[in-house]
């Protein structure tokens, strides 16, 4: 017969991210935990200061449950606010920095934040959208003095608030695991921003399922690229922090600083989107250079192209290609290296990082589903579905939107609405979102698949593919092209030309638009809805000239 006995304080703990930072600082107090400018500051130190900061948000009224806003860069208050503001049971609402005053009130309006916390650069903006939402509370500045930013504005000073302040022994865990720990702001490109809710438990879990799945050792150094504010930073926030890692923090993404920083704060690890890479590749800076030790790069969007592979290679970056989205708090599957893998030719890695991989080890199922019968489709390479994920690491729901949630969360799956396929060593392959997909005459066509031809092009530094209305087949292939700097000309001719070669006529593009750049979301991706509306554009001033 077996045994079972209820769950007390001595055999069940509360899972949360807290934790790491105790770890850290109670294993390596005199680590450095983070480097920002000319500071730096140790894991006795950071940890002292999140306390500090927890009392500081306790004085102005925080309690359990309520929500704190956070908008800034990457530099210490957004480190620390990933650590203080949970120490009281409270949201952490990291703000997207690149949004405008009308998303921010959006925000301030749904969330309604007990405090706010505003790093110099947008404090004007955010005391004007909490104005315009018509909602008031206490407000944080964080001056930069070290990069020479401060502000004449009023309010509590973030620096002078913490020296002031008295640690105290606030909650090391939340009172249950799947209290919420941090609300994150979807976007919005598609429609209205959606607040996706995460608990303590799918952090904790996840941010070791990453930490596992990159390898990341003991004191890795991370250099902060990707923004805390994006998932949380990809939870590397967490992750780094499990590790006794140093944070390299740095307001501003600058080419040639990240190349010298690797070199002098010895960076083992960092992530981006492959934009930031594509500006590394194109720096005056990185040509000719490779770096004295191997990095490890996490990246996930468009699929390296073949030269892309070689350069970085060269600099002295090792790519690991991730999967994820808001829902599942970041990264859920990554292109997990072969045991042949070191061993193989450029194309054959190339072929592999194409791919967006298998579910890391704190994912527990992923799968494809017919979009028409719900049917779960084969590992075959072929039949098109949309990924669906079950994992402890999805996100409780949508914030005050049930419908959301329902709409997302059906037969026990979360629908992500990416449509993909999976080859039969159970490889994932993202295709496109469901509403990128190209129907012309009646056949699908990935615009994923269209871009990554392009971007083989020895002359085109950016592709991207969206539908264009046709009166013959509905809808046809557009691509805009962004080319690389001196490269010479390139026309559309020409380039139609090379796509037929390696391209079905009727999944080759029909118009081809030169941009000198492409317009961004404020999490780096490019803004398809807004290609679609030029495109339709395109296509209807075409037809009026009859040409």
């Amino acid at each position: 017969m077996m045994m079972t006995s209820p769950s007390v304080d001595a055999n069940f703990v509360p899972l949360s991210p807290l934790s790491f930072l105790r770890f850290a600082a109670r294993t390596y107090p005199e680590r450095i935990a983070w480097v920002y400018g000319g500071r730096r500051t140790t894991y006795r130190a950071f940890a002292e200061r999140c306390s500090r900061l927890a009392t500081v948000l306790e004085g102005l009224g925080v309690k359990a449950g309520d929500t704190v806003s956070i908008i800034a860069p990457n530099v210490p208050a957004m480190l620390e606010a990933h650590f203080a503001v949970p120490m009281l049971g409270a949201v952490l609402n990291a703000i997207n920095t690149r949004q405008d005053a009308s998303h921010l009130e959006f925000i301030f309006c749904a969330a309604r934040p007990a405090v706010v916390i505003a790093d110099v650069e947008y404090a004007d903006m955010a005391h004007a959208a909490l104005l315009a939402a018509g909602h008031h509370c206490p407000m944080i500045h964080a001056a930069d003095k070290a990069a020479g930013v401060t502000t004449g504005a009023t309010g509590l000073d973030y620096e002078e608030a913490l020296a002031s302040a008295v640690p105290a022994s606030h909650p090391a865990r939340p009172l249950a695991e799947t209290d919420p720990l941090v609300l994150n702001y979807t976007s919005g490109t598609s429609g209205a921003p959606k607040g996706v809710l995460h608990s303590h438990r799918a952090a904790y879990l996840n941010s070791l399922g990453i930490a596992l799945l990159w390898n990341i050792p003991t004191w890795p150094v991370f250099l902060w690229v990707v923004p805390l504010f994006h998932c949380n930073g990809w939870c590397m926030s967490w992750a780094i922090t499990a590790r006794a890692g140093t944070h390299i923090l740095q307001r501003k993404v600058d080419a040639a600083r990240i190349l010298d920083t690797i070199e002098t704060e010895g960076v083992t690890h960092l992530a981006c989107a492959p934009t930031v890479l594509g500006m590394l590749l194109a720096d005056p800076a990185s040509s000719g250079r490779n770096l004295t030790r191997i990095v490890e790069v996490a990246t996930g969007g468009a699929p390296p192209s073949r030269p892309w592979i070689t350069r970085m290679g060269q600099l002295g970056f090792n790519i690991t290609q991730l999967y994820g989205m808001t829902e599942t708090l970041s990264n859920s599957i990554y292109s997990a290296p072969t045991e042949d893998f070191e061993t193989q030719g450029v194309d054959a890695r190339v072929a592999h990082l194409s791919r967006q991989g298998v579910p890391q080890l704190a994912v527990e199922e992923v799968c494809l589903q017919d979009q028409k019968t719900g049917a779960i489709l084969p590992h075959d390479g072929a039949s098109i579905g949309e990924v669906c994920i079950r994992s402890n690491t999805v996100m409780s729901g949508y914030f005050n939107d049930p419908v959301a949630t329902d709409a997302a969360f059906r037969d026990g799956w979360l629908h992500t609405g990416d449509l993909g396929v999976l080859h039969p060593d159970g490889y994932l392959e993202i295709l496109d979102r469901a509403k990128d997909i190209i129907i012309s005459g009646g056949e699908n066509i990935s615009s994923v698949e269209v871009e990554r031809v392009l971007a083989h092009h020895d002359m085109i530094e950016e592709a991207a593919v969206v539908p264009m209305p046709d009166d013959k087949w509905g809808e046809v292939p557009c691509a805009f092209v962004r080319l690389k700097a001196a490269c010479g000309a390139l026309d559309a001719a020409t380039l139609d030309d090379w796509c037929r070669e390696r391209l079905p006529g009727f999944k080759r593009p029909k118009r081809y638009e030169f941009v000198e750049s492409f317009p961004y979301s404020g999490t780096g991706k490019v803004q398809k809805t807004a290609l679609r509306d030029m495109a339709r554009l395109a296509a209807n001033n075409h037809n009026q000239k009859g040409d």
